[in-house]
């Protein structure tokens, strides 16, 4: 195994934390990457979320990552800093209006909500719901914040 300098290569472990925050918030997830997709971001949203949900999906790096490190308040810091930088900015990119970055914060707490109610917690009517109704519900709520 070749030794690995965390300091010279990130400067510190805060470093290589916010290195890897970076990196796993930055892809596209849940909320699309581009902008002007207003009209249908509530419910592209709402059946990423539902997929990514379902029981035997591919577990979500940033939501496990929030997860295991926001009681450490360094670490929410950065945490916050790359969700500002890259999830709420895009959700954000895509609403028209006032109060774009409190709506796009919103959002994020409703899908942060449901998955952590329906993977981590498994609440029975989470889990267990059918998709097609769950992405409409989803939808609806969604788009309160999307059509503010």
């Amino acid at each position: 195994m070749l030794p690995f300098d965390i300091n010279r290569y990130f400067g510190s472990k805060e470093g290589l934390f916010a290195e890897v925050v970076d990196t796993v918030f930055a892809p596209p997830t849940m909320v699309p990457a581009d902008p002007g997709q207003a009209v249908e971001l509530a419910r592209t949203t709402a059946e990423a979320l539902v997929a990514r949900t379902a029981p035997g999906a591919e577990h979500l790096g940033p939501f496990e990552l929030m997860l295991r490190s926001a009681a450490n308040p360094r670490a929410a810091d950065l945490i916050r800093a790359g969700i500002e930088r890259h999830v709420r900015a895009r959700f954000a990119a895509n609403l028209d209006g006032t109060d774009v970055h409190e709506r796009a914060e919103l959002g994020l707490a409703l899908l942060a909500g449901v998955w952590l109610l329906r993977t981590v917690i498994a609440t029975p009517a989470l889990q267990e719901a059918q998709p097609t109704p769950l992405t409409e519900r989803l939808t609806q709520m969604l788009a309160v914040v999307v059509e503010s």
